[in-house]
Parts: C-alpha cells; sequence; structure tokens
C-alpha cells in the first residue's frame, strides 16, 4: 500500500509545520424552546389548550392564503362561500372553513383505554405505525364548535396528520361527510435574511476563508462495546491531527460543531435485579435507588470526547430520545453536571437565558432548536417529531424501516409551520398554555433533522422566495458519517469514517 503524502514517513527534527488557525463563526442561539422554572413549570393544565393556541395563530395565515385563491371559485353558477366554525357547515352548500386536522387511526395509542386497564396487564410493545391496511383512517376537521369528518381524493393526495392546520373548500352530503375539493397549508412562513442586522453585516468579511459547519448525530457511545476507534478517528480529524497538509487544513476550516441528540447510548441502566456474592438477589435500595445498577462507563466517554474537542472548537449539543434528558418535547439541555470535565466550558447558568451574556463554549440546547450561524438561521431537532409523524402513513414495511419519505415529512413540517404537528396527541409534550411553541414562526435557511437511517439533502423554494436546506443526518453510530455544510453557501459535503476489520480482508 503506497504511504499517504506526508503520512508515512520518517521525522526530521528540523522540519517546520505549518500552523493551522480555526477560524471563529458568528454564533446566536435562540432560546425559543426553554421552559420556565419552579412554580411556572407545571403540568395540572390541560393539553387541549395547545390546538386552540396553535388554531388561534395560524387561522388568520390560512384564511388569507385561501380566500385568496378561492374567491372566485365556483360550480354551476354558486360560488363559495367562508364558514367560521366547522358547526356551521350546512348540506349542500359550496363552502370553506379552516380547523385542526384529527387522525382516527385503529393503532393509536389511546391514554383513556389505558387508563380503563388492570394495571397488572403488561404493557404493548412499542408500535412502529398507527396505519393499519384493514381498517379504514378517518380524517376529521375540528375547532372550538366541533368536528367534521373529511372525504375525498384530495385527502389521499396531501401528507396530513393529527394537529395540522389547513382550509378545506367541498360540500357536506347526506350522510354528514364533507367531501374535500381542494385544501390549502399555512405554507413557508417568512424567512429573515442573512445578516439581517446592520451589526452583524459589519462582522461579515469577504476576505475570510471558507468556513464549514458539522452536524453530527448518534453517536451513541456506550463504553461496552468496540466503538472507540471510529470516535478517535472523527476527533482526531476534527482537531486537525490526521492525513496530510490538505486535510488538515481543510479540518481548520469547521468553526463549529452541533451534535443532533443520541449521544448516549440506551444501556445506562444495567440488569436491577442484581445479585449478592452469596446468589442471592439484592433487597430493595434506599429511595429505590441502586447505585451498583448504574452504568457510567458512558456518560464518561462522552465527556472525554467533548474534552478533547473544545479546547479547539467549539460544540451545540441538543438533548435526544435517549439521552440523560426530560423524554417530554422540548427536551430541555443536558445539564454540564454530567460531564465534570468539560463542564469548564458550559456556561455557569444555563437554566436563565437573560443572565447569559453570551452562549459558552459548550452550548447545551434544548431539542428542538434554532438559532443563527455565521447569519443564516438553523433549526432542527433529534428526530422524534419526524419518527412519530411517518408512523401516520403507510410506510411500505412490517418494521417501518422505509426511509423513501422522511424529506417529503421534513417539507411538509416547514409547510404547516409546525415542528411537532402530533404533540401532545402522540408525541410526549410540555402542556404550553401561553402559546403553542413548536409554530415556526420565521422561516429557517437550514433544517436539520438527526438520527434518521441515512444521509438525505434537498433545497426547496417557497411561495415569497423563501430557499431552505432540509438536511436529514444519519446516525454516526452505524454510518460513521460527518455532515458539513458550507457557511456562505450551504452547500452539502459527507466525511465517512470507517475501521475495517482484518478478519474480512483477503490478504491481497
Amino acid at each position: 500500500m503506497a504511504p499517504i503524502q506526508g503520512l508515512l514517513r520518517p521525522y526530521h527534527k528540523d522540519e517546520k509545520f505549518a500552523l493551522q488557525n480555526r477560524e471563529p463563526s458568528s454564533y446566536n442561539p435562540l432560546y425559543s424552546y426553554r421552559l420556565s422554572r419552579g412554580e411556572k413549570k407545571q403540568y395540572v393544565q390541560q393539553y387541549g389548550d395547545m390546538y386552540f393556541l396553535r388554531l388561534a395563530k395560524l387561522k388568520p395565515v390560512v384564511e388569507k392564503i385561501a380566500e385568496e385563491d378561492w374567491e372566485d371559485f365556483e360550480i354551476a353558477g354558486e360560488k363559495a362561500q367562508r364558514v367560521d366554525r366547522v358547526l356551521d357547515v350546512r348540506q349542500g352548500q359550496l363552502c370553506w372553513v379552516v380547523g385542526t386536522i384529527y387522525m382516527d387511526m385503529p393503532l393509536k395509542p389511546n391514554i383513556l383505554e389505558d387508563i380503563g386497564k388492570e394495571h397488572w396487564i403488561a404493557g404493548p410493545p412499542p408500535r412502529h405505525s398507527y396505519f393499519s391496511a384493514d381498517i379504514e383512517t378517518q380524517v376529521m376537521l375540528e375547532d372550538e364548535s366541533g368536528r367534521l369528518r373529511l372525504i375525498g381524493q384530495m385527502l389521499k393526495n396531501n401528507l396530513l396528520v393529527t394537529g395540522v392546520i389547513v382550509a378545506v373548500l367541498g360540500t357536506e352530503n347526506a350522510n354528514g361527510d364533507f367531501e374535500v375539493l381542494d385544501l390549502h397549508l399555512p405554507e413557508l412562513p417568512p424567512q429573515p435574511k442573512r445578516w439581517a442586522g446592520e451589526e452583524e453585516e459589519e462582522k461579515m468579511d469577504v476576505d475570510q476563508p471558507r468556513k464549514k459547519i458539522a452536524l453530527i448525530s448518534g453517536l451513541d457511545i456506550s463504553g461496552t462495546e468496540a466503538d472507540t476507534l471510529r470516535i478517535s478517528l472523527l476527533t482526531e480529524y476534527l482537531l486537525g491531527e490526521a492525513l496530510d497538509d490538505d486535510d488538515r487544513k481543510e479540518a481548520s476550516t469547521i468553526s463549529r460543531l452541533i451534535i443532533a441528540g443520541n449521544s448516549v447510548a440506551s444501556d445506562l441502566m444495567l440488569n436491577h435485579q442484581t445479585s449478592t456474592e452469596d446468589g442471592k438477589k439484592a433487597g430493595n435500595r434506599k429511595y429505590g435507588y441502586d447505585a451498583a445498577a448504574y452504568n457510567p462507563s458512558p456518560t464518561e466517554h462522552f465527556d472525554q470526547f467533548l474534552a478533547e474537542l473544545l479546547p479547539s472548537i467549539p460544540v451545540t449539543m441538543l438533548a435526544g430520545e435517549r439521552d440523560p434528558a426530560n423524554a417530554s418535547l422540548p427536551q430541555q439541555p443536558i445539564h454540564p453536571a454530567m460531564f465534570p470535565h468539560s463542564r469548564v466550558y458550559a456556561s455557569a447558568n444555563i437554566t436563565d437565558p437573560e443572565e447569559v451574556e453570551e452562549p459558552a463554549w459548550l452550548d447545551s440546547v434544548t431539542n428542538p432548536w434554532e438559532g443563527d450561524i455565521d447569519g443564516w438561521r438553523f433549526m432542527g431537532n433529534s428526530g422524534q417529531p419526524v419518527d412519530d409523524i411517518l408512523k401516520y402513513v403507510d410506510l411500505g414495511g412490517p418494521d417501518g424501516s422505509n426511509t423513501d419519505g422522511r424529506m417529503e415529512v421534513m417539507v411538509n413540517m416547514l409547510r404547516w409551520r409546525c415542528g411537532a404537528p402530533t404533540a401532545p396527541d402522540t408525541l410526549w409534550c410540555y402542556p404550553f398554555q401561553d402559546r403553542d411553541q413548536f409554530v415556526i414562526e420565521h422561516c429557517p435557511h437550514l433544517f436539520f433533522v438527526g438520527n434518521q437511517p441515512r444521509f438525505e439533502t434537498h433545497v426547496i423554494q417557497g411561495q415569497d422566495g423563501q430557499q431552505v436546506r432540509l438536511i436529514a443526518i444519519p446516525p454516526f453510530h452505524e454510518t460513521g458519517e460527518l455532515v458539513l455544510v458550507d457557511s456562505e453557501t450551504l452547500e452539502v459535503g459527507v466525511v465517512s469514517f470507517d475501521v475495517h476489520d482484518p478478519a474480512q480482508l483477503d490478504g491481497s
């Protein structure tokens, strides 16, 4: 095997090496999904208020789009009339109305049924899909007045899930069903311009070298599997310690690393029913806590990984489904106390954004998250909203492994103007009372979703000139892929890390 240029050669003590400097990036995190603390944070309120808040926010947007398109719509001389409420629809009248979609699906979890069951019955296994080809899915449109069943081919031509705000045009038939002829979504929200503020515009220097933002997800650091070699290769690459001068120079252009969740493997807890030395089962521990059942290796290895990177590169860390954070959305930042070695780079106050003057080098953020990097508006999550939305549609496989619909879901999340439409119906979330924080008020320039089966990217155009780069980030633990985004053009590239098994080589 021929040596890589400059890598496998003798070292000369008089040899000089070029010093590589990492260019800093302009970084302004937005604290859109931070929850209140203390007495203000409570779960006694009803979740139904979220749907009313979402409808109140997006109804004027959808009404404006529908009114412009259907103003002159008529059939057989009858013009379409606007109806304010769902229950005001009259049979045979050509009209349009705005409401919230509700999907009545046979396999969808039902909290009332779960409460009514005997407590000793074991819970059902996780469902890969709520869709069933044997039982028809009923689509409803609801508002504060009631519900109306929707039918028609138009529903099959559009991706709809519970929680989406739509305007539907049609007539009510003799059976009381509303036959949809056309429908409208809120579409993409207004998009802020890059470097919208004058102060930020002055910071932009066209003579600076091209910078890149690295995106990664699904590190799944376990501490029990032989996954340290691939993590070591990733660390060396990001620190500019690998390969030749050109690769080290390219690594120096990476100005920030974004970790999109699932950094720690799910085997944090070992078997609780451990046995004592004499073979007997250990008794219950005080307060139900058993220190012997906790496995600190995953967080320790992840802490070491961060501590190696942070002196050289800033890190934005989202919480994920398997990370040590709250399970319901929006997941709050992983507390720096979990990382004794790297927490010196974190902010002293992660709970009150108003007291933080500038973001720390290790920025532990919420999931979902949004912020400005080099003038671009970034928005992303760790994958739970996309995974839950795909349970509402026919995935084409018994295990829900089909990946073809994920870009379509990401596009529709922006068109719906909602980052988690199925919350709180089938996706755990906090019961907001003042406003639905999952409503997308500003269109991002880049929208990423972590922990997806494979890498995908696409660029979409909005009706008002919006342009959004979509990125599906694969789990690094399975694919070894790191996504790089050009901070000037938002063009995307992938760097793959692979460890070959010598047993698989044929010796040639």
